[in-house]
Parts: C-alpha cells; sequence; structure tokens
C-alpha cells in the first residue's frame, strides 16, 4: 500500500445483528413473491387473451384496414399490462429496472394511429403477454398449493375433529398405516411444516423466473437505450472537456511563453545591434534575456506538468500529488491511500487533473488558508476528495471551472459532487471508476 499520511482511525465493532431483523427481510420478500405471483395470474389471463384475441382479429381485418385500428388498440393495452409488470419488477428482483422510451405520436392521424406499430417495444409487451401466461399459472399454482399444505398442516391438529371420521379413509390409512388420530394429526403436521420451509424457495424460484422474462422483454431494450444515452453523454463531456482544455491551454500559452520569447526575441535583436557600439549595454540586454529565457522555460514546464508530467508516467499517482501540493501556494495535507496496483492511465491522469485543477480553483477563488486532499481507493471506485476552508459558494454550472472538471469526470463514467455552502467550508468529490 502506498501511503502519503497515516492518520489514526478508531476501529468500531459492527452491532449484534438481531435475529428478527435477519427474519424480517425473508419474510417480507416471501409476501411480496406471494402476491406477485397470485396477482400476476388474473393480469396473465387477461393479457393473454388480449394479446391473442386482439393480433388475431387484427392481422384478420387487416384488408379492410379496421385491423390497423385493431391492432393499434391492442398494443397500447399490452403496453398498460407491461407498466403494471415493470412497476412490481423492483420488489421482487431487488433493483430498480429502466423504463423504455416509447415513440411519441407525431404527423397527421394516419401516422399517429401507425405509431404503436411502428415501436418495437410495443411489439415485446404482446410478446410478453403471450408468454407470460403459462409462467403465471404455474406460479399461482406453486404458490397456492405451498401455502395451502403449509397452513393446513400446520394447524390440523386446531380442525381434525371437525371433519367426519365415518367412512373417510385419509392419506395414512390409504398407505397402510392405522395409528389413529394421533398419527393423523402427527403426520399430517409434519407435512405441513415441510411445506413451510420450503415455502419461500419454492415461491421465490417461481417468482423470480417470471419476473426474470418479464426484465428481459420489457427492460433491456430499456436497458440497452439507457447504455446508449450514456455513452453518448459521456463522449459529448469528452469532447467539451478536451475543447476546453485547448481554449485554455492556447490562452496560457498566448499570455505566458509566447510573450516572453516575443520579447526574448526583441532582445536578441537589439543585444545584436548595440554588441559593436555599446558592448556593455549589450551584455545587459543578454543577462535579461536570459531570464526571460529562464521564464519561458518554467512556464512551459509549468503548462506540461498541467497537461501529463512525467513524474506521473515515471512513479505514478501518488508522486505526482505530492508535486502538485508542493507547488500549492494554499498550503496542502495530502493523504493517499492506493493499493500497488496503478490503474490505467486514463484513470491517473484524469485524477491528476482533478486535482489539479481543484487545487487552482482554491488558489484563485477560495481565499483558503489550508486545503486537504483525499485520494483513495474503495473497491472498484477511486475517490477524491477535496476540502478548503474558503469562503465557499462554488457553483456545478455551465460556464463555472467546476464545470470541465464534471464533464472531465463524465467522460470516464465519473461523477462529480460539490457542498460548498455560502462561507465555507468547500468539499468536492469526485468519484471515478477503477478498471
Amino acid at each position: 500500500m502506498t501511503t502519503e499520511t497515516v492518520t489514526s482511525e478508531t476501529l468500531v465493532m459492527p452491532p449484534a445483528t438481531d435475529p428478527s431483523h435477519a427474519r424480517s427481510p425473508r419474510v417480507r420478500q416471501l409476501l411480496v413473491d406471494s402476491a406477485y405471483t397470485v396477482l400476476s395470474f388474473p393480469i396473465g389471463i387477461a393479457g393473454f387473451v388480449l394479446a391473442v384475441t386482439g393480433v388475431a382479429v387484427g392481422v384478420g381485418t387487416l384488408v379492410i384496414w379496421v385491423g390497423v385500428a385493431v391492432l393499434a388498440v391492442t398494443l397500447l393495452a399490452a403496453r398498460g399490462l407491461a407498466t403494471i409488470e415493470r412497476a412490481q419488477l423492483p420488489a421482487v428482483l431487488g433493483a430498480p429496472v429502466p423504463r423504455p422510451a416509447y415513440l411519441r405520436p407525431d404527423g397527421g392521424r394516419v401516422r399517429r394511429l401507425l405509431t404503436p406499430l411502428r415501436d418495437p417495444q410495443s411489439w415485446l409487451d404482446v410478446l410478453h403477454a403471450v408468454l407470460r401466461f403459462p409462467l403465471a399459472v404455474l406460479a399461482f399454482v406453486v404458490t397456492v398449493v405451498f401455502w395451502a399444505v403449509a397452513l393446513g398442516g400446520l394447524t390440523y391438529g386446531l380442525w381434525d375433529w371437525a371433519l367426519p371420521q365415518e367412512g373417510n379413509e385419509d392419506l395414512f390409512e390409504l398407505l397402510g398405516f392405522d395409528g389413529g388420530s394421533l398419527l393423523r394429526v402427527a403426520g399430517y403436521s409434519l407435512i405441513g411444516l415441510l411445506a413451510a420451509i420450503a415455502l419461500p424457495f419454492a415461491v421465490r424460484a417461481v417468482a423470480l423466473l417470471q419476473a426474470q422474462l418479464g426484465r428481459v422483454l420489457l427492460t433491456s431494450r430499456a436497458a440497452t437505450q439507457a447504455e446508449i444515452g450514456r455513452l453518448s453523454r459521456g463522449r459529448d463531456a469528452a469532447v467539451a472537456a478536451e475543447a476546453v482544455a485547448l481554449r485554455r491551454l492556447e490562452r496560457d500559452i498566448h499570455d505566458g511563453p509566447q510573450q516572453h520569447l516575443v520579447r526574448l526575441g526583441m532582445d536578441l535583436s537589439r543585444a545584436q545591434r548595440q554588441l559593436d557600439r555599446d558592448p556593455a549595454a549589450a551584455r545587459t540586454t543578454l543577462t535579461e534575456a536570459g531570464v526571460l529565457a529562464r521564464e519561458a522555460l518554467e512556464e512551459l514546464r509549468a503548462l506540461s506538468r498541467g497537461i501529463a508530467p512525467p513524474v506521473l508516467a515515471d512513479r505514478g499517482l501518488p508522486a505526482a500529488l505530492a508535486g502538485l501540493a508542493a507547488r500549492s501556494p494554499v498550503p496542502v495535507e495530502l493523504a493517499v491511500d492506493l493499493p500497488e496496483e496503478r490503474p490505467a492511465p486514463v484513470t491517473e491522469n484524469t485524477a491528476y487533473f482533478v486535482v489539479s485543477e481543484a487545487l487552482a480553483n482554491v488558489a484563485k477563488h477560495s481565499g483558503a488558508r489550508v486545503c486537504r486532499v483525499e485520494v483513495a481507493r474503495s473497491g472498484d471506485v477511486l475517490r477524491i476528495v477535496v476540502e478548503d476552508d474558503g469562503d465557499g459558494g462554488a457553483l456545478l454550472v455551465p460556464g463555472h471551472g467546476l464545470a470541465g472538471l464534471a464533464d472531465r469526470l463524465r467522460a470516464v463514467d465519473g461523477v462529480l459532487t460539490v457542498d460548498s455552502p455560502r462561507g465555507g467550508p468547500t468539499r468536492a468529490v469526485a468519484e471515478l471508476p477503477w478498471p
């Protein structure tokens, strides 16, 4: 582990787990799964009848154009049932599911009527209504049977006396056991106990089977759309961040090294003219030119460090950040806790850029007396925290310096959050994936 600053941490033991808290989620999940499978049965029947009947009638009447309207209504109804299913999936799957973006009606009446027929997700909704029906029947039967056997068996001793015994043969008598009512109560109670033990697993299995079908048909396309949108936004953010960086680099070169080099050229020309008639003045001019050359070189080195310093490639992120902290006008408390394994170059470059820009903002705008930088890996995330005791009021809005940081992070699937109330302090947290 690479550690720049070692801090003491108080180890807190986790509280003892209460068995009731451990059981509560299981019971809640059982009730959710049971409600899902029971409610899905009538909805599945309605969806199957609607899909099969609507598609059959619509296709059969396409020749007289009535079928177009029938198919459109069928697809819209299937969309409504699919919306109900998507609302139930997060509770069963234990994770949120994306919602697809359906085509919006536009154009004339005919084009608006044909909009559902042109939407691939609408046809997936109809396909789900058809394929869901056998799974809904299976899930309903399994749920009802296991609940009935478990409850009936466990409570059999309470109502065995009410059953007529004359001419009635129970399960054990049919199997050749004649142990009387005691054997009957014990046997049925044991069966109920076994069913109760298997109940959560059986109901969970059929609920997941049905929910996975819904996830594949009703949300996979939406997930693909969301991923495409995320990648598109990341690309746009990368282009915007690169454009901002190039404009800033051009401005810095123009305002710094370029001015010094122009002045250096003028001084050298003047020294050349003075060399014959006034050697002392020429030496003075050459001395000034040397100072300008050194200043231009230092500024060029500073600009190169802001882009990608050699120490970052040679010695890694901790050494590069230590150099940044040493050059900062505001005193910096640096704490770096990273494994020996180095991240991908794009991750290192982005992390260096974030810290460099954050420290530059602190020096220019915050009025802070001290700044603290923490860089650590948490699972598959590289977390960077920059906090100062300045005046606050930093805004993460377009046109401000922090917007460029947010774009740079978004380009690598990172996020930036800023907490900067008026009067301070300012706390910026950047998180980017560790490939």
